[in-house]
Protein backbone atom coordinates (compact mmCIF):
# COMPACT_ATOMS: atom_id res chain seq x y z
CA UNK A 1 0.00 0.00 0.00
CA UNK A 2 2.89 2.36 0.80
CA UNK A 3 4.45 1.67 -2.62
CA UNK A 4 1.10 2.38 -4.29
CA UNK A 5 0.72 5.65 -2.37
CA UNK A 6 4.22 6.73 -3.38
CA UNK A 7 3.45 5.92 -7.01
CA UNK A 8 0.21 7.97 -6.97
CA UNK A 9 2.03 10.89 -5.33
CA UNK A 10 4.75 10.79 -7.97
CA UNK A 11 2.18 10.80 -10.76
CA UNK A 12 0.36 13.75 -9.19
CA UNK A 13 3.58 15.76 -8.89
CA UNK A 14 4.51 14.96 -12.47
CA UNK A 15 1.14 16.19 -13.74
CA UNK A 16 1.36 19.31 -11.60
CA UNK A 17 4.84 20.33 -12.70
CA UNK A 18 4.10 19.60 -16.35
CA UNK A 19 1.43 22.32 -16.31
CA UNK A 20 2.26 25.77 -17.64
CA UNK A 21 3.22 27.95 -14.64
CA UNK A 22 4.17 31.51 -14.00
CA UNK A 23 7.37 32.68 -12.29
CA UNK A 24 6.00 31.98 -8.84
CA UNK A 25 5.36 28.33 -9.61
CA UNK A 26 1.58 28.76 -9.76
CA UNK A 27 -0.46 27.06 -12.49
CA UNK A 28 -1.57 29.61 -15.06
CA UNK A 29 -5.35 30.00 -15.28
CA UNK A 30 -7.07 29.77 -18.66
CA UNK A 31 -6.79 33.11 -20.44
CA UNK A 32 -10.36 34.35 -20.82
CA UNK A 33 -9.50 37.89 -21.85
CA UNK A 34 -11.90 39.46 -24.34
CA UNK A 35 -10.12 42.03 -26.49
CA UNK A 36 -11.18 41.71 -30.12
CA UNK A 37 -9.29 43.97 -32.51
CA UNK A 38 -9.33 44.37 -36.28
CA UNK A 39 -7.00 41.93 -38.03
CA UNK A 40 -7.80 41.91 -41.76
CA UNK A 41 -10.45 42.77 -44.35
CA UNK A 42 -11.07 40.99 -47.63
CA UNK A 43 -12.86 42.66 -50.54
CA UNK A 44 -14.94 39.89 -52.06
CA UNK A 45 -16.90 42.05 -54.51
CA UNK A 46 -19.68 44.63 -54.65
CA UNK A 47 -23.08 44.70 -53.03
CA UNK A 48 -24.35 41.19 -52.28
CA UNK A 49 -20.89 39.65 -52.60
CA UNK A 50 -20.55 38.79 -48.93
CA UNK A 51 -23.60 37.46 -47.11
CA UNK A 52 -22.76 34.34 -45.10
CA UNK A 53 -19.34 32.75 -44.49
CA UNK A 54 -18.31 29.28 -43.34
CA UNK A 55 -14.82 28.15 -42.30
CA UNK A 56 -13.05 24.89 -43.03
CA UNK A 57 -10.53 24.10 -40.29
CA UNK A 58 -8.87 21.45 -42.46
CA UNK A 59 -7.94 23.66 -45.42
CA UNK A 60 -7.96 26.94 -43.45
CA UNK A 61 -10.31 28.47 -46.04
CA UNK A 62 -13.36 30.72 -45.86
CA UNK A 63 -16.33 30.00 -48.13
CA UNK A 64 -18.55 33.05 -48.65
CA UNK A 65 -21.99 33.33 -50.28
CA UNK A 66 -21.59 35.72 -53.22
CA UNK A 67 -25.07 36.56 -54.51
CA UNK A 68 -23.62 39.26 -56.76
CA UNK A 69 -22.10 36.61 -59.04
CA UNK A 70 -23.97 33.44 -57.97
CA UNK A 71 -20.76 31.94 -56.66
CA UNK A 72 -19.16 30.80 -53.45
CA UNK A 73 -16.04 32.90 -52.98
CA UNK A 74 -13.07 31.02 -51.52
CA UNK A 75 -10.36 32.70 -49.42
CA UNK A 76 -7.32 30.97 -47.96
CA UNK A 77 -6.56 32.49 -44.55
CA UNK A 78 -3.65 30.24 -43.57
CA UNK A 79 -1.70 33.47 -43.31
CA UNK A 80 -4.01 36.05 -41.78
CA UNK A 81 -1.58 38.81 -42.70
CA UNK A 82 -1.99 37.96 -46.38
CA UNK A 83 -5.33 36.23 -47.20
CA UNK A 84 -5.42 34.76 -50.71
CA UNK A 85 -8.49 34.68 -52.94
CA UNK A 86 -8.82 31.32 -54.71
CA UNK A 87 -11.00 30.10 -57.56
CA UNK A 88 -14.66 30.55 -56.69
CA UNK A 89 -17.31 27.82 -56.95
CA UNK A 90 -19.60 28.75 -59.85
CA UNK A 91 -23.28 28.03 -59.12
CA UNK A 92 -24.89 29.68 -62.14
CA UNK A 93 -26.00 26.28 -63.43
CA UNK A 94 -27.94 25.61 -60.23
CA UNK A 95 -29.44 28.89 -59.03
CA UNK A 96 -28.69 31.59 -56.49
CA UNK A 97 -26.92 30.69 -53.22
CA UNK A 98 -28.34 31.79 -49.89
CA UNK A 99 -26.31 30.05 -47.20
CA UNK A 100 -23.30 27.83 -46.52
CA UNK A 101 -22.20 25.47 -43.75
CA UNK A 102 -19.16 23.23 -43.23
CA UNK A 103 -18.46 20.04 -41.32
CA UNK A 104 -15.27 17.98 -41.50
CA UNK A 105 -14.30 18.85 -45.07
CA UNK A 106 -17.83 18.97 -46.49
CA UNK A 107 -19.41 22.20 -47.70
CA UNK A 108 -23.22 22.44 -47.89
CA UNK A 109 -24.71 25.21 -50.03
CA UNK A 110 -28.39 26.19 -49.99
CA UNK A 111 -29.52 27.26 -53.47
CA UNK A 112 -32.88 28.75 -54.43
CA UNK A 113 -34.58 27.82 -57.70
CA UNK A 114 -35.80 30.04 -60.51
CA UNK A 115 -38.54 30.94 -59.78
CA UNK A 116 -37.86 30.76 -56.07
CA UNK A 117 -41.31 29.30 -55.37
CA UNK A 118 -40.05 26.00 -56.84
CA UNK A 119 -38.18 23.43 -54.73
CA UNK A 120 -34.59 24.45 -53.97
CA UNK A 121 -31.43 22.40 -53.63
CA UNK A 122 -28.61 21.65 -51.26
CA UNK A 123 -25.27 21.05 -52.97
CA UNK A 124 -22.57 19.15 -51.09
CA UNK A 125 -18.95 19.85 -52.02
CA UNK A 126 -15.54 18.62 -50.92
CA UNK A 127 -13.77 21.61 -49.39
CA UNK A 128 -10.26 20.56 -50.41
CA UNK A 129 -10.84 20.50 -54.18
CA UNK A 130 -14.42 21.94 -54.39
CA UNK A 131 -15.68 18.82 -56.17
CA UNK A 132 -19.46 18.42 -56.17
CA UNK A 133 -20.27 15.30 -54.16
CA UNK A 134 -24.06 15.21 -54.00
CA UNK A 135 -27.13 17.33 -54.60
CA UNK A 136 -30.46 17.10 -52.81
CA UNK A 137 -33.90 18.57 -53.47
CA UNK A 138 -35.41 20.51 -50.56
CA UNK A 139 -38.33 22.88 -49.99
CA UNK A 140 -38.95 26.23 -51.66
CA UNK A 141 -36.38 28.96 -51.01
CA UNK A 142 -33.85 27.32 -48.66
CA UNK A 143 -32.67 30.46 -46.88
CA UNK A 144 -30.36 28.91 -44.28
CA UNK A 145 -28.40 25.66 -44.07
CA UNK A 146 -26.53 24.06 -41.19
CA UNK A 147 -25.07 20.73 -40.11
CA UNK A 148 -26.11 18.90 -36.98
CA UNK A 149 -23.35 18.88 -34.38
CA UNK A 150 -22.50 15.24 -35.15
CA UNK A 151 -22.27 16.00 -38.88
CA UNK A 152 -24.80 13.35 -39.92
CA UNK A 153 -27.59 15.73 -40.87
CA UNK A 154 -27.86 18.79 -43.09
CA UNK A 155 -30.87 20.96 -42.20
CA UNK A 156 -32.42 23.78 -44.21
CA UNK A 157 -34.94 26.46 -43.33
CA UNK A 158 -37.08 26.78 -46.47
CA UNK A 159 -38.74 30.17 -46.38
CA UNK A 160 -41.37 29.52 -49.05
CA UNK A 161 -41.94 33.17 -49.89
CA UNK A 162 -44.82 34.10 -52.24
CA UNK A 163 -44.29 35.63 -55.65
CA UNK A 164 -44.67 39.39 -56.08
CA UNK A 165 -48.28 39.13 -57.20
CA UNK A 166 -48.96 37.06 -54.09
CA UNK A 167 -50.93 34.48 -56.04
CA UNK A 168 -48.39 31.69 -55.55
CA UNK A 169 -47.40 30.96 -51.95
CA UNK A 170 -45.63 27.64 -51.33
CA UNK A 171 -45.54 26.05 -47.90
CA UNK A 172 -42.73 27.05 -45.61
CA UNK A 173 -40.80 23.98 -44.58
CA UNK A 174 -37.79 22.36 -42.91
CA UNK A 175 -35.70 19.82 -44.82
CA UNK A 176 -33.59 17.27 -42.95
CA UNK A 177 -31.00 15.46 -45.06
CA UNK A 178 -29.34 12.35 -43.67
CA UNK A 179 -26.06 12.40 -45.57
CA UNK A 180 -25.22 8.87 -44.40
CA UNK A 181 -28.25 7.47 -46.29
CA UNK A 182 -29.04 10.37 -48.70
CA UNK A 183 -32.65 10.37 -47.43
CA UNK A 184 -34.39 13.77 -47.40
CA UNK A 185 -37.35 14.49 -45.13
CA UNK A 186 -39.13 17.79 -45.80
CA UNK A 187 -41.49 18.84 -43.02
CA UNK A 188 -44.23 21.40 -43.48
CA UNK A 189 -46.65 22.91 -40.98
CA UNK A 190 -49.98 21.57 -42.25
CA UNK A 191 -50.62 19.73 -38.98
CA UNK A 192 -50.73 23.13 -37.25
CA UNK A 193 -53.42 24.62 -39.54
CA UNK A 194 -56.12 23.74 -37.00
CA UNK A 195 -54.22 25.63 -34.28
CA UNK A 196 -54.17 28.95 -36.12
CA UNK A 197 -56.64 30.80 -33.88
CA UNK A 198 -54.97 29.67 -30.65
CA UNK A 199 -51.50 30.59 -31.90
CA UNK A 200 -52.61 34.01 -33.16
CA UNK A 201 -54.14 34.78 -29.77
CA UNK A 202 -50.65 34.36 -28.29
CA UNK A 203 -48.92 36.71 -30.72
CA UNK A 204 -48.20 34.41 -33.66
CA UNK A 205 -48.84 36.13 -37.01
CA UNK A 206 -50.79 34.47 -39.85
CA UNK A 207 -51.88 37.19 -42.23
CA UNK A 208 -51.03 36.55 -45.89
CA UNK A 209 -54.13 36.99 -48.08
CA UNK A 210 -55.88 33.65 -48.39
CA UNK A 211 -52.95 31.77 -46.89
CA UNK A 212 -53.20 28.77 -44.59
CA UNK A 213 -50.85 28.65 -41.63
CA UNK A 214 -48.66 26.17 -43.52
CA UNK A 215 -48.36 28.58 -46.45
CA UNK A 216 -47.89 31.65 -44.29
CA UNK A 217 -45.07 30.27 -42.13
CA UNK A 218 -41.62 31.41 -43.33
CA UNK A 219 -38.71 29.53 -41.65
CA UNK A 220 -35.66 31.77 -41.47
CA UNK A 221 -32.81 30.43 -39.33
CA UNK A 222 -31.82 27.22 -37.51
CA UNK A 223 -30.10 26.45 -34.20
CA UNK A 224 -29.15 22.87 -33.29
CA UNK A 225 -28.65 21.27 -29.86
CA UNK A 226 -25.29 19.83 -28.84
CA UNK A 227 -26.67 16.28 -28.90
CA UNK A 228 -28.03 16.74 -32.47
CA UNK A 229 -31.49 15.64 -31.35
CA UNK A 230 -33.30 18.98 -31.49
CA UNK A 231 -33.42 22.06 -33.72
CA UNK A 232 -35.11 25.40 -33.22
CA UNK A 233 -36.17 27.43 -36.25
CA UNK A 234 -37.04 31.12 -36.25
CA UNK A 235 -40.25 31.98 -38.11
CA UNK A 236 -39.44 35.63 -38.58
CA UNK A 237 -42.43 37.20 -40.31
CA UNK A 238 -44.72 35.10 -38.13
CA UNK A 239 -43.09 36.11 -34.82
CA UNK A 240 -42.41 32.61 -33.57
CA UNK A 241 -39.93 29.79 -33.07
CA UNK A 242 -40.57 26.17 -34.06
CA UNK A 243 -39.07 23.20 -32.22
CA UNK A 244 -38.01 20.24 -34.37
CA UNK A 245 -37.34 16.67 -33.26
CA UNK A 246 -34.42 15.60 -35.48
CA UNK A 247 -34.69 11.97 -34.39
CA UNK A 248 -38.35 11.44 -35.28
CA UNK A 249 -38.18 14.16 -37.95
CA UNK A 250 -41.29 15.92 -36.72
CA UNK A 251 -42.22 19.48 -35.77
CA UNK A 252 -43.00 19.28 -32.06
CA UNK A 253 -44.24 22.81 -31.37
CA UNK A 254 -44.63 26.40 -32.46
CA UNK A 255 -43.87 29.01 -29.81
CA UNK A 256 -45.48 32.46 -30.35
CA UNK A 257 -43.15 35.18 -29.07
CA UNK A 258 -45.62 37.90 -28.17
CA UNK A 259 -44.81 41.59 -28.15
CA UNK A 260 -42.52 44.12 -26.51
CA UNK A 261 -43.95 47.18 -24.77
CA UNK A 262 -42.02 50.34 -25.63
CA UNK A 263 -43.91 52.22 -22.93
CA UNK A 264 -42.04 50.38 -20.18
CA UNK A 265 -38.96 51.70 -18.42
CA UNK A 266 -35.81 50.44 -20.11
CA UNK A 267 -37.56 49.94 -23.47
CA UNK A 268 -37.35 53.50 -24.76
CA UNK A 269 -36.80 54.05 -28.50
CA UNK A 270 -36.14 56.85 -30.95
CA UNK A 271 -39.23 56.58 -33.15
CA UNK A 272 -38.65 59.41 -35.64
CA UNK A 273 -36.08 60.29 -38.28
CA UNK A 274 -37.60 63.77 -38.72
CA UNK A 275 -37.52 65.21 -35.21
CA UNK A 276 -34.00 66.65 -35.46
CA UNK A 277 -32.78 64.88 -32.32
CA UNK A 278 -31.44 61.47 -31.32
CA UNK A 279 -33.32 60.76 -28.17
CA UNK A 280 -34.84 57.69 -26.52
CA UNK A 281 -38.39 58.02 -25.22
CA UNK A 282 -41.23 55.80 -24.07
CA UNK A 283 -44.10 55.50 -26.54
CA UNK A 284 -47.44 53.62 -26.54
CA UNK A 285 -46.14 51.19 -29.18
CA UNK A 286 -45.52 47.44 -29.28
CA UNK A 287 -42.56 45.81 -30.97
CA UNK A 288 -42.94 42.47 -32.76
CA UNK A 289 -39.85 40.41 -31.86
CA UNK A 290 -39.55 38.69 -35.28
CA UNK A 291 -36.07 37.19 -34.81
CA UNK A 292 -33.77 36.63 -37.77
CA UNK A 293 -30.68 34.71 -36.63
CA UNK A 294 -30.88 32.50 -33.54
CA UNK A 295 -28.15 30.64 -31.66
CA UNK A 296 -28.32 27.66 -29.30
CA UNK A 297 -25.99 27.34 -26.32
CA UNK A 298 -25.96 25.20 -23.19
CA UNK A 299 -24.60 27.05 -20.17
CA UNK A 300 -24.43 25.35 -16.79
CA UNK A 301 -26.58 22.47 -18.01
CA UNK A 302 -29.43 24.68 -19.26
CA UNK A 303 -30.43 25.16 -22.90
CA UNK A 304 -30.79 28.75 -24.14
CA UNK A 305 -31.79 30.25 -27.48
CA UNK A 306 -30.39 33.71 -28.28
CA UNK A 307 -32.17 35.76 -30.95
CA UNK A 308 -31.42 38.88 -32.98
CA UNK A 309 -34.77 40.65 -33.11
CA UNK A 310 -34.47 42.30 -36.50
CA UNK A 311 -38.10 42.41 -37.63
CA UNK A 312 -39.44 42.07 -41.16
CA UNK A 313 -42.52 43.06 -43.13
CA UNK A 314 -44.28 41.83 -46.24
CA UNK A 315 -44.30 44.39 -49.01
CA UNK A 316 -45.34 42.93 -52.36
CA UNK A 317 -47.23 44.28 -55.37
CA UNK A 318 -50.05 41.89 -54.52
CA UNK A 319 -50.10 42.64 -50.79
CA UNK A 320 -48.38 45.06 -48.43
CA UNK A 321 -48.82 45.47 -44.70
CA UNK A 322 -46.55 48.51 -44.35
CA UNK A 323 -47.96 51.85 -43.25
CA UNK A 324 -46.66 54.78 -41.25
CA UNK A 325 -48.47 55.85 -38.09
CA UNK A 326 -49.43 59.18 -39.68
CA UNK A 327 -51.52 57.24 -42.23
CA UNK A 328 -53.37 55.07 -39.70
CA UNK A 329 -56.79 56.00 -38.36
CA UNK A 330 -56.15 55.94 -34.62
CA UNK A 331 -58.84 55.33 -32.03
CA UNK A 332 -59.10 58.72 -30.31
CA UNK A 333 -60.17 57.13 -27.03
CA UNK A 334 -56.72 55.50 -26.84
CA UNK A 335 -54.69 58.09 -28.73
CA UNK A 336 -56.18 61.51 -27.90
CA UNK A 337 -55.73 64.10 -30.61
CA UNK A 338 -54.23 66.50 -28.12
CA UNK A 339 -51.19 64.25 -27.83
CA UNK A 340 -50.49 64.69 -31.55
CA UNK A 341 -49.12 61.16 -31.92
CA UNK A 342 -49.30 61.34 -35.72
CA UNK A 343 -47.00 64.32 -36.01
CA UNK A 344 -43.74 63.39 -37.77
CA UNK A 345 -41.71 64.56 -34.79
CA UNK A 346 -43.57 62.08 -32.58
CA UNK A 347 -44.82 58.75 -33.99
CA UNK A 348 -45.96 59.87 -37.41
CA UNK A 349 -42.95 58.47 -39.26
CA UNK A 350 -42.83 55.12 -37.45
CA UNK A 351 -43.34 52.23 -39.86
CA UNK A 352 -45.99 49.83 -38.63
CA UNK A 353 -48.40 47.14 -39.79
CA UNK A 354 -52.05 47.20 -40.81
CA UNK A 355 -52.45 43.54 -39.74
CA UNK A 356 -52.48 44.17 -35.99
CA UNK A 357 -54.08 46.72 -33.67
CA UNK A 358 -57.67 46.92 -34.92
CA UNK A 359 -59.11 44.17 -32.75
CA UNK A 360 -62.79 45.11 -33.27
CA UNK A 361 -62.38 45.70 -37.03
CA UNK A 362 -63.96 49.14 -36.92
CA UNK A 363 -61.21 50.69 -39.04
CA UNK A 364 -59.65 52.46 -36.06
CA UNK A 365 -56.43 51.22 -34.47
CA UNK A 366 -56.41 50.81 -30.71
CA UNK A 367 -52.76 49.66 -30.68
CA UNK A 368 -49.64 50.31 -32.75
CA UNK A 369 -47.23 47.51 -33.69
CA UNK A 370 -43.81 48.12 -35.25
CA UNK A 371 -41.33 45.66 -36.74
CA UNK A 372 -38.65 44.00 -34.61
CA UNK A 373 -37.69 44.68 -31.02
CA UNK A 374 -34.39 46.58 -31.51
CA UNK A 375 -32.76 44.09 -29.15
CA UNK A 376 -31.47 40.60 -28.59
CA UNK A 377 -33.36 38.15 -26.43
CA UNK A 378 -32.75 34.95 -24.50
CA UNK A 379 -35.44 32.25 -24.70
CA UNK A 380 -35.86 28.91 -22.96
CA UNK A 381 -35.87 25.66 -24.94
CA UNK A 382 -39.66 25.86 -24.84
CA UNK A 383 -40.01 29.42 -26.07
CA UNK A 384 -40.35 31.37 -22.82
CA UNK A 385 -38.74 34.81 -22.72
CA UNK A 386 -35.99 34.78 -20.09
CA UNK A 387 -34.26 38.06 -20.91
CA UNK A 388 -34.51 40.94 -23.36
CA UNK A 389 -31.81 43.56 -23.81
CA UNK A 390 -34.37 46.37 -23.76
CA UNK A 391 -32.81 49.54 -25.12
CA UNK A 392 -29.21 48.48 -24.41
CA UNK A 393 -28.23 48.46 -28.09
CA UNK A 394 -29.64 51.94 -28.65
CA UNK A 395 -28.20 53.31 -25.39
CA UNK A 396 -24.68 52.00 -25.99
CA UNK A 397 -24.47 52.99 -29.66
CA UNK A 398 -25.92 56.45 -28.99
CA UNK A 399 -23.37 57.00 -26.24
CA UNK A 400 -20.31 55.68 -28.08
CA UNK A 401 -21.09 56.48 -31.73
CA UNK A 402 -23.84 59.09 -31.95
CA UNK A 403 -23.14 59.95 -35.60
CA UNK A 404 -24.14 56.47 -36.78
CA UNK A 405 -26.84 55.78 -34.18
CA UNK A 406 -29.78 54.08 -35.94
CA UNK A 407 -27.95 54.36 -39.25
CA UNK A 408 -27.34 58.07 -38.75
CA UNK A 409 -30.93 58.46 -37.45
CA UNK A 410 -32.24 57.46 -40.90
CA UNK A 411 -33.57 54.17 -39.52
CA UNK A 412 -35.12 55.43 -36.29
CA UNK A 413 -38.53 55.27 -37.93
CA UNK A 414 -37.98 51.67 -39.11
CA UNK A 415 -36.13 49.10 -37.00
CA UNK A 416 -33.39 51.14 -35.37
CA UNK A 417 -29.90 49.66 -35.57
CA UNK A 418 -31.51 46.45 -36.86
CA UNK A 419 -29.94 43.54 -34.98
CA UNK A 420 -29.58 40.97 -37.75
CA UNK A 421 -27.37 38.16 -36.53
CA UNK A 422 -25.94 36.60 -33.37
CA UNK A 423 -22.98 34.35 -32.61
CA UNK A 424 -21.52 32.98 -29.36
CA UNK A 425 -17.92 32.15 -28.46
CA UNK A 426 -17.12 29.85 -25.55
CA UNK A 427 -13.73 30.73 -24.05
CA UNK A 428 -12.25 27.95 -21.94
CA UNK A 429 -15.70 26.80 -20.77
CA UNK A 430 -15.52 29.80 -18.44
CA UNK A 431 -16.82 32.75 -20.43
CA UNK A 432 -19.50 32.96 -23.07
CA UNK A 433 -19.27 35.95 -25.38
CA UNK A 434 -22.22 37.10 -27.50
CA UNK A 435 -21.74 39.03 -30.74
CA UNK A 436 -24.71 40.91 -32.22
CA UNK A 437 -24.44 42.27 -35.77
CA UNK A 438 -26.28 45.56 -36.42
CA UNK A 439 -27.15 45.76 -40.10
CA UNK A 440 -27.97 49.48 -40.25
CA UNK A 441 -25.24 50.70 -37.91
CA UNK A 442 -22.59 48.48 -39.55
CA UNK A 443 -21.39 47.51 -36.08
CA UNK A 444 -21.02 44.41 -33.93
CA UNK A 445 -22.01 44.58 -30.26
CA UNK A 446 -20.06 42.43 -27.78
CA UNK A 447 -21.63 41.14 -24.54
CA UNK A 448 -20.55 38.73 -21.82
CA UNK A 449 -23.43 36.25 -21.43
CA UNK A 450 -21.78 33.84 -19.00
CA UNK A 451 -24.87 34.57 -16.94
CA UNK A 452 -27.50 34.48 -19.72
CA UNK A 453 -30.04 36.21 -17.49
CA UNK A 454 -27.76 39.17 -16.86
CA UNK A 455 -25.63 39.97 -19.95
CA UNK A 456 -22.90 42.58 -19.56
CA UNK A 457 -22.03 44.97 -22.38
CA UNK A 458 -18.33 44.93 -23.29
CA UNK A 459 -17.62 46.82 -26.51
CA UNK A 460 -18.57 47.76 -30.07
CA UNK A 461 -16.62 46.57 -33.11
CA UNK A 462 -16.57 48.33 -36.47
CA UNK A 463 -14.23 48.86 -39.40
CA UNK A 464 -14.24 51.74 -41.87
CA UNK A 465 -15.66 50.66 -45.21
CA UNK A 466 -17.75 47.80 -43.87
CA UNK A 467 -21.49 48.11 -44.47
CA UNK A 468 -24.39 45.93 -43.32
CA UNK A 469 -23.10 42.88 -41.42
CA UNK A 470 -25.28 39.98 -42.56
CA UNK A 471 -23.47 37.02 -41.05
CA UNK A 472 -21.21 36.38 -38.05
CA UNK A 473 -18.93 33.40 -37.52
CA UNK A 474 -16.59 32.59 -34.63
CA UNK A 475 -13.49 30.46 -35.11
CA UNK A 476 -12.26 29.12 -31.74
CA UNK A 477 -8.53 29.30 -31.08
CA UNK A 478 -8.21 25.51 -31.42
CA UNK A 479 -9.32 25.70 -35.08
CA UNK A 480 -7.87 29.09 -35.94
CA UNK A 481 -4.96 29.50 -38.39
CA UNK A 482 -2.97 31.48 -35.82
CA UNK A 483 -4.16 29.89 -32.58
CA UNK A 484 -6.29 32.87 -31.54
CA UNK A 485 -10.06 33.25 -31.31
CA UNK A 486 -11.41 34.95 -34.43
CA UNK A 487 -14.66 36.69 -35.36
CA UNK A 488 -15.54 36.71 -39.06
CA UNK A 489 -18.02 39.38 -40.21
CA UNK A 490 -19.67 39.12 -43.64
CA UNK A 491 -20.79 42.57 -44.78
CA UNK A 492 -23.49 42.39 -47.45
CA UNK A 493 -23.57 45.94 -48.83
CA UNK A 494 -19.81 46.57 -48.88
CA UNK A 495 -19.00 43.07 -50.14
CA UNK A 496 -16.28 42.66 -47.51
CA UNK A 497 -15.30 39.93 -45.08
CA UNK A 498 -13.62 41.35 -41.99
CA UNK A 499 -11.64 39.41 -39.42
CA UNK A 500 -11.28 40.42 -35.76
CA UNK A 501 -8.76 38.72 -33.47
CA UNK A 502 -8.94 38.24 -29.72
CA UNK A 503 -5.57 39.58 -28.53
Amino acid sequence: MKDLSKLLLAISLLVFFSCDKDNEGQVDPIDTTVDFQFKASIKVGGEGASEITAYDAISKKLFTVNVESDKISVTNISNLDAPVQETAIDLTAYGSPNSVAIYNGKLAVAVEAVPKQNPGKVLLFNTSNTTLLKQYTVGALPDMVTFSKNGKLVITANEGEPNDAYDTDPNGSISIIDITTDVVATLDFTSFNSQEAALKSQGFRIYGPGATLAQDVEPEYIAVSDDSNTAWVSLQENNGIAKINLVSKTIDAIYPLGFKDYNLSGNQIDASDKDGVKELKNWPVFGIYQPDAIKYVNIGGTDYIFSANEGDSRDYDGFSEEVRVKDLVLDESVFPLASDFQNNINLGRLKTTTTLGDANNDGKYEAIYSYGARSFSVWSANGSLLYDSGNSIATETLSATPTIFNGGDDRSDDKGGEPETVEILNIGNERYILFVGLERNSQVMVYDVTNPLSPQFLSILSHSGDEAPEGLLVIPAADSPNGKDLLIVSNEVSGTVTIYQNN
